[in-house]
């Protein structure tokens, strides 16, 4: 909601400065998302009058004007736009104006031709956007004037007002609240509100979702533009001007925050009344669409047709135009789920829809409707005829509408809520005098009675003590409240480190290269159906009453969310993707819930250029190296069989089994629109322990190391795994690193047997203590080279 702080100003005394009052309702809860300014607080931009226009002597385009800034002597400036003619009035910006970063108004030569400063369009001067060319002001505008005597400049804040706080939706309500916050005085509008009505009827008002339904009718009215003043504060806020009528109900409503709405009274046909709206009836709104509306729609009706969306908007067919001169003025309430679901529905929101969805306070539609009857009196003339009420069989037991026209202005209390000051102590840790807690509450408009406080129709929020405590709080300032160390030392527990080790998880994850990934949590038949996934349908825990064909189920794997967004980046022109998800996975057997890590790559490890020609895609032997990087050394991979996949493994840590890895098939991977391997890999976070996770970290070696090479002759089904396991395992305390280079088969058998395939290592060895000797790691290297020969069926190529 915008809010202009001239406005403001005229209600309530504002801190010294515009970042201030930011802080203020920033810190009070109030989020300000904008701030702009407005207007033209220029003292150099002057009204000026064009006496004589010629063509420039060197550019068709140009026009060499002689105006009058009132200064007593012609100004001469070479003007572009087209759109004037001699007589008009135009802003001037004198040379030192600046309108702009970089942007000062300046004596200089413009195709040989001296200009003596700018003549300005709305666009320059930051004000709304007109027709092309200049400014073309009023007749009656004073020559010289300064143009900030025209167009005041302003500020105007745009606020983010949470949905429990429909109060703030108003000029009076931020008001109230920086009057509470800066313990200052508050003073409401100061137009009359009351107005005599001739009589007081009946509205037949049918259906529940309307508690309150006001027609006054205001007979002999004359419509047209509307003042300057008030043109200028609906712009301020967003709203454009339309006649005084339509412009005075948008200006109480931005005012009071209660929405109103006038009818042309000739063009009905016979009495209002508010019914449900009928299955299939049409309705032509004020914006020029026709709506289909339902049995669920509150209609503001006559006797044959619908002229209102109760709520939400009024239609075109019974609005005000120039030529209406008698109205029907409506102030009502609605109930705000009704209000809320038709908007949706019918996807149509406006300014008295927000409202009326985040509650507006019922002992304020009577106080709206006399505040803009007061000023369509004053702005359009006319006189006042019968007031009509009605409402539904929900208005609040003990409200009496019509008694609401000859009370003062005094809130209508709803109900009672107890403080206790010294529970207000003990929760804010610091002292609160009992005359300051009364003269906060009273502020933000409650009435003390007792040891309770009645809560005005205006604050349903306040329902507790803990809200009245709160409002304390907010005024106080949580800055004022001194600090205390209060806290025990709590040994850290099970969701403590499985929050840790899904945190270094990620970083190690991000160190390879790979980005977090949030995917839905509901997913479809199709994605749920991978073959390779290995859940059958009874695993899968379903969705009872579906929003779509693609939430139906609860995901079993984090695979088929994270394929399709590699899918979806491959398609937006991604050439490399690497994304990760942690989250949680559902079946319908136990556990019902589980933690998970999945990941997905795809595309070039190293782009092609002219150093290393065509590049190099990733392939499952990368996808190892990023999953011993994450999970640690101890890391096994074994050969699984899963027809589904090009090649699958199963993963191993400490021994136990966590999870699953492999690559789809080029059918599958195209499907993905990819064009290179598509990996991928899910891990049971549960099965890891907090061992498996967690990285090692050596002193950097301060000797030397030697290396010694092994080249032997294995099966083919000897994996090197077996081989690394088997050096490792003599727990050789000199080996420090076990590195395979060199893999070789020959399947005509001429070089290798065809059963046999050649495999090189290179083995380091090194000692934390001392440079070793030459004969040392001889010995070493011989033990090692006996342990293959005797564990393993190799044979040494030496």
């Amino acid at each position: 909601m915008k809010v202009s702080l001239n406005w403001l100003r005229e209600l309530v005394e504002l801190p010294s400065g515009v970042p201030q009052l930011v802080d203020l309702l920033t810190l009070a809860g109030v989020e300000v998302e904008g701030v702009e300014t407005m207007g033209v607080d220029n003292p150099k931009v002057v009204v000026a009058q064009i006496r004589e226009s010629v063509p420039h002597p060197n550019a068709d385009r140009l026009s060499v004007c002689q105006v009058d800034d009132g200064s007593g002597t012609a100004r001469q400036i070479v003007c572009g736009a087209k759109n004037y003619k001699v007589g008009d009035k135009v802003p001037l910006a004198l040379p030192g104006a600046v309108l702009g970063p970089d942007f000062t108004i300046k004596v200089g030569k413009l195709r040989g031709v001296e200009s003596q400063g700018m003549t300005c369009s709305a666009d320059e001067l930051g004000l709304p956007k007109g027709e092309d060319g200049l400014l073309i002001l009023p007749a009656d505008s004073k020559v010289g004037a300064a143009l900030s005597e025209l167009y005041p400049g302003d500020t105007v804040l745009d606020l983010e007002i949470t949905p429990n706080r429909a109060d703030l939706l108003s000029h009076v309500g931020i008001a109230r609240e920086i009057a509470a916050l800066t313990e200052r005085n508050f003073d409401g509008p100061k137009t009359p509100r009351k107005v005599e009505a001739f009589g007081t009827s009946a509205v037949d008002v049918e259906p529940r979702e309307c508690e309150l339904y006001t027609v006054l009718e205001i007979s002999d009215v004359k419509v047209g533009s509307s003042p300057e003043w008030l043109r200028r504060k609906l712009e301020a806020v967003g709203l454009r001007p339309i006649n005084n009528i339509v412009d005075i109900t948008n200006y109480v409503m931005m005012e009071l925050g209660q929405p109103l709405h006038a009818f042309d009274a000739d063009k009905l046909d016979g009495d209002i009344r508010v019914r449900m709206g009928a299955e299939g009836e049409e309705f032509l709104a004020l914006d020029g669409k026709t709506y289909k509306l339902g049995l669920q729609n509150v209609v503001i009706a006559d006797g044959k047709r619908a002229l209102a969306i109760g709520g939400v908007m009024g239609g075109e067919d019974s609005g005000v135009t120039e030529t209406t001169r008698n109205i029907l003025l409506e102030s009502a309430h609605f109930n705000a789920g009704n209000i809320r679901r038709t908007a949706r529905a019918l996807g149509l929101s406006s300014d008295s829809s927000y409202r009326f969805e985040r509650g507006v306070d019922l002992a304020g539609v009577m106080v709206a409707s006399q505040r803009a009857a007061a000023l369509i009196l004053e702005i359009a003339g006319g006189e006042v005829g019968e007031l009509s009420v009605g409402h539904g069989p929900e208005l609040r037991e003990g409200f009496d509408p019509a008694a609401a026209l000859h009370e003062n202005d005094e809130p209508v209390f709803t109900h009672t809520v107890a403080l206790r000051p010294q529970r207000v102590k003990a929760l804010l840790g610091t002292d609160v005098s009992n005359d300051r807690i009364d003269a906060i509450l009273t502020r933000f408009g409650l009435l003390k009675a007792d040891h309770a406080w009645e809560i005005p129709s205006f604050r349903p929020d306040l329902t507790r003590e803990i809200d009245l405590i709160e409002e304390i709080a907010r005024v106080v300032g949580l800055d004022a409240i001194p600090a205390r160390v209060q806290a025990q030392f709590a040994p850290a527990s099970a969701t403590d480190r499985a929050y840790d080790r899904a945190m270094g998880l990620r970083r190690a994850l991000v160190a390879q290269g790979f980005a977090e990934a949030r995917t839905l949590t509901l997913i479809g038949e199709g994605m749920a159906g991978l073959g390779f996934l290995r859940d059958t349908a009874d695993d899968r825990r379903r969705v009872k009453n579906p929003m779509n064909d693609e939430q139906v189920i609860l995901r079993p794997n984090l695979l088929p969310g994270l394929l399709q967004s590699l899918r979806d980046n491959l398609r937006g022109g991604a050439k490399s993707v690497r994304l990760f998800e942690v989250g949680r996975v559902f079946s319908a057997q136990q556990p019902e819930e589980a933690a998970h890590l999945a990941f997905v790559l795809s595309g070039p490890i190293a782009e092609r250029s002219w150093r290393n020609g065509e590049g190099s895609e990733a392939d499952l032997f990368h996808l190892k190296g990023v999953i011993t990087a994450v999970l640690g050394e101890k890391t096994i991979f074994v050969a699984d069989e899963n027809s589904a996949l090009t090649l699958a493994l199963a993963i191993d840590v400490d021994g136990k089994r966590v999870g699953f890895a492999g690559q789809l098939w080029p059918k599958d991977a195209r499907a993905l629109d990819a064009t290179a391997p598509v990996l991928f890999g899910e891990i049971h976070l549960d099965a890891l322990t907090a061992q498996a996770a967690a990285g090692k970290y050596r002193e950097i070696p301060r000797f030397p190391a030697t290396a010694r090479d092994i080249a032997l002759l294995a099966p083919l089904d000897l994996t090197h795994a077996q081989i690394e396991q088997t050096l490792r395992g003599a727990n050789e305390p000199l080996l420090a690193e076990v590195e395979l280079f060199d893999v070789f088969a020959d399947p005509t058998g001429v070089r290798v047997p065809t059963d046999k395939k050649s495999l090189a290592y290179s083995l380091t060895y090194r000692s934390p203590e001392r440079t070793l000797t030459a004969d040392e790691v001889n010995v070493a290297h011989a033990r090692l080279k006996e342990r293959l020969k005797t564990t393993l069926a190799v044979s040494l190529r030496e």
